[in-house]
C-alpha cells in the first residue's frame, strides 16, 4: 500500500475480474474505493473457491483494501442511491452496460466533469468473457504439441484469464489518464474499454498480426518451444522439468558454459553454416538440434547440480513448480518483499496477500488490507458521501434497500 493516490474516491460498480482488478489497483496506492454490489452479492460474489464458511477466496482477494456498500439494485430507489453515489463522488470504474442505469449520462447530469471508465465486451456492443475473446484471438489454435496435426488438433485454452487482467490494468492506466485531461480542462469523460479490442489490439501490438497477413497464413504450433528464440523446456536426471530462456547473446554465452558444450556447439555451427552467438533467428531455426543437445546433457545431471551451474553462469532459467508448490515457495512469496500478512479477511482464512506490484525503494509499503465484508461501510459511505443522517439510514436498511455488513450471516 502507497498513498499516492490519497485524496482520490472512485466508486466501482462492477464484477468478476477485469472491473474489480482496475479498482484494486487503484486502492493498492491510495485511492479510496467504494464497491457498490446488489445487497445478496453481486454476480461475483459467491464464485469459487468457497472456504467452508461460504466465502469467495476470488471475491475477497480481488477487493482488497476497498470499502462495501450493498444496496438493492433491482429497486429503483437503490439505482437512485447507486446514481446519486457515483455523481456525488465524480469517479466511476463500472463493467455494467451502456445503456444500463449506471449509463455515462444518467450519472453525468448535474455533474459534467463526470469521469467513467466501462469495461464493454466488444466494441458494437456483444457480450464476451475473457475466455470467448481469446478464442477469436487466434492464441488457443497456436498453442499445444508441436506434432498435433493442424488440420484436427483442439484449441488449447489458458487457465489465467490473462484478457481480464490486463484489461483491468489498463482500465486503471485510462482512469488516471482522463482525470490528468480533467485536470487540465475541466471536462469530464466516458472512457469505453471494450475486452475483445484488448485482446485483439494485444495481438496487434505483440506484432503477430502484422506477422500472420506477411506470411499469408498461421504460424504453426511450437509446444514449450519459444517463438522467434531459443527455449523450452527441458528434464534432468531426477525427473525435474524446467524452462530455459535465451534472448541475448550474455544468456545464451551462460547457457553454453554451463552445460559445458561450447566443442559441440561450434561443431553444429560449422556442420550448419551459422554462428548461434549472437542471432536469435539461428538458435530459432536450427532449435531441434539444439534442443537434442541440450536434453543430452541435462540427463546427465540432478536438477540441483544443473541449477548451481546455470545460476553461477547468468544464465536464464527456472523450475516448473506446481501453483501449490509456489504458493509455499520461501523465494517467490515468504520471503519476498511484495507479500505480507492478511488476517482480518472476511473468510477468516490467514495467508500472505501482495502489496502494490511497482515499489518504491525508500518508501514502507505497508501491509495489504483486507477486503471488506459486504455492506460493511454502507452506513458510513450513505453519511459521509450523501449527508444522510441516521434516521433516514435505518428506514432504508428496514426498507431492504441498504444492505449492512454481512459478517455474522
Amino acid at each position: 500500500m502507497y498513498d499516492l493516490l490519497s485524496g482520490l474516491s472512485i466508486v466501482e460498480v462492477s464484477s468478476f475480474v477485469a472491473s474489480p482488478t482496475a479498482g484494486l489497483y487503484c486502492a493498492q496506492m491510495g485511492a479510496e474505493v467504494i464497491r457498490v454490489d446488489h445487497v445478496a452479492g453481486g454476480l461475483d460474489y459467491d464464485r469459487a473457491l468457497l472456504t467452508a464458511e461460504g466465502r469467495s477466496l476470488s471475491w475477497e482477494n480481488l477487493n482488497r483494501a476497498k470499502k462495501s456498500v450493498a444496496l438493492n439494485l433491482q429497486s429503483p430507489e437503490g439505482r437512485e442511491l447507486c446514481v446519486e453515489l457515483a455523481r456525488r463522488t465524480g469517479q466511476l470504474i463500472t463493467n455494467l452496460p451502456v445503456n444500463s442505469f449506471m449509463s455515462h449520462a444518467s450519472v453525468a447530469q448535474g455533474r459534467a466533469d463526470l469521469v467513467s471508465v466501462r469495461i464493454m465486451g466488444w466494441h458494437d456492443g456483444r457480450q464476451a468473457m475473457d475466455f470467448t475473446v481469446n478464442a477469436a484471438s487466434g492464441y488457443p489454435l497456436m498453442t499445444g504439441p508441436a506434432e498435433w496435426d493442424p488440420a484436427t488438433a483442439p484449441p488449447v485454452n489458458q487457465v489465467l484469464p490473462a484478457w481480464d487482467f490486463i484489461t483491468g490494468a489498463y482500465c486503471a492506466f485510462a482512469l488516471l489518464a482522463t482525470l490528468r485531461h480533467r485536470d487540465a480542462t475541466g471536462e469530464g469523460s466516458e472512457m469505453r474499454v471494450p475486452l475483445g479490442d484488448v485482446a485483439i489490439g494485444t495481438m496487434a501490438n505483440a506484432g503477430a498480426m502484422a506477422e500472420m497477413l506477411y506470411r499469408g497464413g498461421n504460424r504453426e504450433r511450437l509446444g514449450n518451444a519459444i517463438w522467434g528464440a531459443f527455449g523450452r523446456d527441458f528434464l534432468s536426471r531426477d525427473g525435474q522439468r524446467f524452462m530455459v530462456a535465451v534472448l541475448t547473446a550474455k544468456q545464451w554465452k551462460g547457457l553454453v558454459e554451463a552445460f559445458a558444450v561450447r566443442d559441440e556447439i561450434a561443431a553444429l555451427e560449422v556442420r550448419l553454416g551459422v554462428s548461434f552467438a549472437t542471432s536469435d533467428q539461428n538458435r530459432f531455426a536450427n532449435r531441434e538440434a539444439l534442443f537434442d543437445l541440450f536434453q543430452t546433457v541435462a540427463e546427465r545431471f540432478d536438477y540441483c547440480e544443473l541449477a548451481s551451474r546455470l545460476t553461477a553462469a547468468g544464465a536464464t532459467f527456472e523450475r516448473y513448480r506446481t501453483m501449490f508448490e509456489a504458493a509455499n515457495d520461501p523465494t517467490l512469496v515468504g520471503d519476498n518483499p511484495l507479500f505480507g500478512p492478511s488476517p482480518a479477511n472476511p473468510s477468516g482464512f490467514a495467508y500472505p496477500a501482495p502489496r502494490s506490484f511497482a515499489n518504491i525503494p525508500d518508501r514502507e509499503a505497508g501491509d495489504p488490507r483486507a477486503a471488506p465484508y459486504l455492506g460493511e461501510h454502507s452506513e458510513e459511505v450513505l453519511a459521509e458521501r450523501l449527508g444522510m443522517g441516521s434516521g433516514e439510514i435505518a428506514r432504508l436498511i428496514d426498507s431492504g434497500i441498504v444492505g449492512t455488513s454481512d459478517k455474522d450471516t
